[in-house]
């Protein structure tokens, strides 16, 4: 087995798009097998969620370091930016869980 770089495995702790099929490709069935595919995968959106949640608090508490302890607020938006970041991308990801969750799939058999 091959081991994966380091920049493959950062890029995979913190982007998900490699576990899962696009679903808009292909005839009807191959359609319904990536979306029940991607729907079987989406508990791990959950684990990418956390990670996320504890990057951007983490971000957040650096920046505030940063700020207050070291009275440089213009040091403190490399941390801030990337900590404020993690907002959307969080809700990206859960839009994405709820709809992998909630609704039965483009196509219908």
């Amino acid at each position: 087995m091959q081991e994966l770089a380091f920049r493959t495995l950062l890029y995979r702790y913190f982007f998900f798009d490699w576990l899962f099929k696009d679903a808009s490709r292909g005839d009807v069935m191959a359609r319904a097998a990536a979306w029940r595919f991607n729907q079987a995968r989406a508990h791990w959106l959950l684990t990418y969620m956390r990670r996320w949640l504890w990057c951007g608090v983490a971000l957040y508490g650096m920046g505030c370091a940063v700020e207050v302890l070291m009275r440089e607020p213009g040091l403190s938006v490399i941390f801030y930016l990337p900590g404020a970041l993690s907002v959307p991308v969080n809700m990206v990801i859960g839009v994405m869980w709820v709809g992998l969750k909630a609704f039965p799939g483009p196509v219908r058999m």
